[in-house]
């Protein structure tokens, strides 16, 4: 047995396939596929259902890829141990980011480009995907650290986050909505006054959407999606164009000026835009990793509803708000 072929075989279950498998190791897809019969002849015990579309785990190796992660963990751990008597960092970090996270409030490029040059030898992936399946991938190790949209009050189960934007969400529409006539002066509006008007969100799986349909249920109807769109900003215009209710997070009044748009806050109940840095509570497995996620949440603002949140990690221990201005391009996404 060689780490070589757990390696692969690790590659080819988070892939569900063995030419994502091969692009993601730079190798080839016939290669992948010749060390894992080799791996599984030498056990006795097929790993892989290959009679699907899709390649996913057997009984038995569902059972074995606990302990293959553990040993290719266990052996980066000793070549990083190696490295740091050497004042060496080096390893892979394994990024997902929201759409929308890459504003003015997120310049992961600037962050992402800091850490390269102070540690030249870390391998950097980033992926943007949608915050259900982050956590997800978080969960099972896929990644080592996300920008992920939040629905509930806590985080999800195994997982650590610092809050770095929170803020209500809002009704846009174009000026001559409906919703505006009644009085021109209005500045929020109940939910269920958007029964049974079409609306224009994030998609399912996202954490403004899960805050969306949650509320609407508080309210007791289900909302009426008439269309959707990845970031934040494509809603604004689909909005201004009359062809919809936006629910995004709050807008300056300038911004949304200048989008061509009003806003009015959604009150009864009030749904919150919160997006949030998170990591497995037990942290990264890599100080590559460690060492990253302690750089953003020093960069990253600490927010939370009500003026401040406490966040507690194994990363940099509690930390209290900072009370640094969202980004609305981001939130709940």
């Amino acid at each position: 047995m060689e780490l070589r072929q757990l390696q692969y075989f690790v590659a080819v279950v988070e892939e569900a396939g063995f030419t994502r498998a091969a692009a993601r190791l730079h190798v080839t897809q016939p290669g992948v596929s010749a060390q894992i019969r080799q791996l599984e002849r030498e056990l006795g015990q097929p790993l892989l259902d290959r009679s699907g579309r899709s390649v996913t785990v057997t009984e038995v190796g569902g059972a074995v890829l606990t302990y293959a992660r553990a040993a290719l963990a266990a052996a980066e751990g000793i070549r990083q141990t190696v490295d740091q008597f050497s004042g060496l960092l080096r390893g892979r970090v394994r990024i997902g980011l929201l759409s929308g996270a890459g504003s003015r409030r997120f310049d992961l490029a600037s962050l992402l480009a800091d850490f390269h040059d102070a540690h030249p030898q870390v391998e950097i992936s980033l992926t943007e995907d949608t915050s259900e399946r982050m956590r997800t991938a978080l969960q099972r190790g896929a990644l080592d650290i996300a920008v992920i949209g939040l629905v509930d009050e806590e985080p999800p189960p195994g997982t650590s986050c610092q809050v770095v934007v929170d803020e209500p969400l809002v009704a846009a529409v174009a000026p001559d909505d409906a919703l505006l006539t009644p009085d021109a002066d209005r500045t929020g509006i109940p939910l269920a006054a958007l029964r049974d008007r079409p609306l224009i969100s994030l998609p399912p799986g996202t954490g403004l959407r899960g805050v969306l349909e949650r509320a609407c249920a508080e309210a007791g109807f289900r909302p009426r999606i008439a269309f959707e769109a990845a970031a934040p900003h494509v809603l604004a215009r689909l909005a201004a164009r009359g062809l919809g209710v936006a629910v995004v997070p709050a807008l300056p009044a300038d911004e949304a000026a200048a989008a061509g748009l009003r806003t009015l806050e959604i009150t009864a109940p009030r749904p919150r835009g919160r997006v949030a840095l998170a990591w497995r509570t037990e942290g990264p497995a890599g100080p590559a990793a460690r060492a990253l996620l302690g750089q953003l949440r020093d960069a990253l603002p600490v927010v939370g509803t009500g003026g401040g949140a406490a966040v507690t990690g194994p990363a940099g221990g509690a930390r209290q708000a900072a009370g640094a201005a969202p980004d609305h391009q981001a939130a709940g996404a």
